[in-house]
């Protein structure tokens, strides 16, 4: 099995994982939505599965893939792979089908299917952070890592509990913000130095106050409307502020870096819009603050990712052919159609709904299209892994 390709690095089989889900999820709730598809029978709503499926189904397909492959750099180790790494695709699809047919199962197994994959992944990462602190290249950025993985699982259980599962979603959708905004310091201060020959703002007494804050709105679902709209609009003043700096006109030239660029824009929206409802009691048409994060910061940034991770590492040129950029400007009519859409004729809610995990399913068949052939087969410049 470990001489497979697919079973070499993390980001291999967890990427296809992302695609795939990536093209089923979104159906699947749509026709949930649409009452053409019954809810799984379930202790939690349709609502809630389909929040737990896109944050710890795709999401963490995305992340696991990601950190996985990132990790073993970082500290400059093998890494995950072979048996151990086929044993988290294997407890992965276990939650799946828990998700969708464990309604009747023994309490003690769901649970099992429900948090096996990711107190493991998560058990995984910690321990090459911890073992190989040492010789760790970002270990002082890696501080937050190592606090916001273990709360995975507790936003996990709150999400599909029946009292805090709003608190929940704001914890998922906090932590996931968090990884976000350290993966886009690191990639884009790459991106732009090796692109355009710039180097973007990174300042300890700005980048690490930005990240606690972040840290802190994990917890939003737990704090009173002031506050947490207060700390909302504070952290998107912050990633404003420092968004001026770097230098947005030259990544928007390019649509590869330039769509990293957007959902960076998307994460200050989704908070000035948190920090509006919070603040004016007032609550936008269609999940506003959530959708503008999941189509607009994951939607958009992670096909980007994968494009480029996919690419490179199995040896071959980063460049963005004319389908990978078709995959891109879907994704940004997915989002137009999710989030801005729903305000201007709220009537046709479903339909809006309908069009844009439509929009997304198509992306991710492209993607699943383009990369997944390179993530079964060997690298091509002759490296192993």
């Amino acid at each position: 099995m470990s001489k497979h390709p697919l079973w070499l690095v993390g980001f291999r089989p967890f990427f296809a994982l992302a695609c795939l889900s990536g093209i089923v999820l979104p159906v699947v709730w749509a026709l949930m939505f649409a009452g053409a598809l019954g809810a799984p029978t379930a202790a939690f709503t349709g609502i809630q599965w389909h929040a737990h499926e896109m944050f710890f189904g795709f999401g963490w397909a995305m992340l696991a893939g990601f950190l996985l492959t990132a990790s073993k750099n970082w500290v400059k180790i093998r890494g995950y792979h072979g048996a151990p790494l086929a044993f988290l695709v294997v407890a992965w699809c276990f939650e799946r089908l828990g998700m969708a047919f464990g309604a009747g199962w023994p309490p003690a197994l769901f649970l099992a299917s429900n948090q096996m994959f990711l107190v493991s992944v998560v058990a995984m990462l910690l321990w090459t952070l911890l073992r190989h602190r040492d010789a760790d290249g970002y270990r002082r950025d890696n501080v937050f890592f190592l606090i916001l993985l273990p709360l995975f699982p507790l936003a996990k259980v709150l999400l599909l509990d029946g009292i805090f599962s709003k608190a929940g979603e704001l914890m998922a959708l906090g932590l996931f913000r968090l990884a976000f905004l350290i993966m886009l310091e690191r990639t884009l201060t790459d991106f732009m130095k090796n692109v355009f020959k710039v180097e973007i703002l990174r300042r300890p007494a700005l980048d690490v106050p930005i990240k606690s804050l972040a840290l802190l709105l994990a917890f939003a679902g737990f704090m009173p409307p002031l506050p947490q709209g207060g700390l909302a609009l504070l952290l998107a003043a912050l990633l404003a502020a420092r968004f001026a700096f770097w230098h947005p006109a030259r990544g928007f030239s390019r649509l590869d870096i330039g769509i990293m660029y957007l959902g960076y824009l998307a994460i200050v929206l989704q908070l000035l819009v948190a920090a509006f409802e919070q603040l004016a009691q007032s609550v936008w048409v269609g999940s506003v603050t959530i959708h503008l994060f999941t189509f607009g910061a994951m939607g958009l940034i992670v096909p980007a990712m994968i494009v480029r991770i996919a690419r490179g590492h199995t040896g071959r040129k980063v460049a963005f052919e004319p389908a990978d950029k078709a995959v891109l400007w879907i994704m940004i009519a997915a989002l137009v159609l999710r989030v801005v859409a729903p305000q201007l004729a709220p009537g046709a809610y479903l339909v809006w709904v309908s069009l844009a995990a439509a929009g997304w399913s198509l992306a991710f068949a492209i993607l699943a299209w383009r990369v997944i052939p390179f993530l079964l087969a060997p690298r091509v410049d002759g490296r192993e892994h």
